[in-house]
């Protein structure tokens, strides 16, 4: 059975309408080659919804979609200061207690800590409100430079355009990087922001830039990973000192050639790993790390179990060793 066939978003009056959005996106019905998902919107007393930007949303769904969901996503919405009523919290604590996924996008994590379920944990949220939801619930650790933060089966994430990489980390996490590569694809968004570590992102990593000297130069690294790629040589690409190559490269990336490389190398090892039969030697090899024993020590960093483990857990390969 898949993770979480069935998908319910808490949409309480005054709901982000770009929260909502995303959630709808991701979880939309796509092509035969990837998962299908039963998601639907809910809220307490269904109807229309207020939104934050003053348009009515048609909620069909009341909280007993939340009674059964596998994955369980609480919205952010206007009025989080003011903690959700009895039987919302009721709901959210209950998917939790039955093993349910849930997760907090932006303020939403409000809702998870009023309900209880980040005591003792860590948790993130916007940036802007992170120093209230520390205030207002001093037994969460609150991390508020986190695109995400991944507590098992709790999880929550950072405000805005955020919620795509909570989304996107949820299905790379249960589904696999090509599952989420390929959504992200059709999205027209970055497949995987990640700053060396899959459950903290403190330095999201972009795979696209606006500065179209390094986009050249990032487009041919991507093309020759199984090469050593020292900096000096990207430098040289760009026709540019190492200095300044590493100074325009912070500010068009927001990260270091090295951290970007790393990232873009663990991706590519994953989607070997599920798409091909390759010996994890062939992979390590193929992404740069010259050696199975690299590759292993970075793959246990970034995923938390070796490469051939994960490609049991999502190995989507038909034989014959091919891409």
């Amino acid at each position: 059975m898949p993770p979480f066939p069935t998908v319910a978003a808490y949409a309480p009056p005054g709901v982000g309408m770009l929260g909502a959005a995303i959630v709808s996106e991701v979880f939309d019905a796509r092509g035969q080659d990837l998962p299908r998902f039963d998601f639907a919107l809910c809220t307490e007393r269904p109807g229309r919804v207020r939104s934050d930007v003053g348009l009515p949303l048609v909620v069909e769904h009341g909280l007993d979609r939340l009674a059964t969901a596998d994955l369980v996503i609480a919205l952010p919405w206007t009025e989080f200061r003011t903690p959700p009523g009895p039987a919302v919290l009721d709901a959210l604590a209950g998917a939790h207690r039955r093993g349910a996924l849930v997760a907090g996008q932006c303020v939403g994590s409000f809702a998870l800590a009023a309900a209880g379920l980040l005591d003792g944990r860590r948790a993130t949220t916007h940036w802007r409100f992170a120093p209230l939801l520390a205030e207002r619930f001093p037994d969460v650790t609150v991390e508020p430079g986190a695109l995400y933060v991944d507590e098992g089966r709790i999880v929550t994430g950072a405000g805005a355009a955020a919620g795509f990489d909570l989304c996107l980390h949820l299905l790379r996490r249960e589904y696999g990087a090509s599952t989420a590569n390929t959504i992200a694809r059709d999205l027209v968004l970055p497949s995987h922001r990640d700053g060396g570590q899959a459950q903290y992102l403190a330095a999201p990593v972009p795979e696209a830039c606006e500065d179209d000297r390094l986009a050249e130069v990032l487009a041919w690294a991507g093309a020759h990973l199984q090469e050593p790629l020292p900096i000096a040589e990207l430098a040289r690409r760009a026709l540019m000192s190492r200095r300044t190559f590493a100074r325009r490269f912070a500010a068009s990336t927001g990260t270091t050639p090295h951290a970007w490389l790393l990232g873009l190398r663990l991706s590519r090892a994953e989607e070997l790993l599920e798409t091909t039969d390759l010996p994890v030697e062939e992979v390590a090899r193929l992404v740069g790390f010259g050696s199975a024993a690299v590759l292993r020590t970075q793959f246990v960093r970034r995923r938390g179990v070796p490469p051939r483990s994960y490609r049991r857990s999502f190995s989507r390969s038909v034989g014959g060793g091919g891409a």
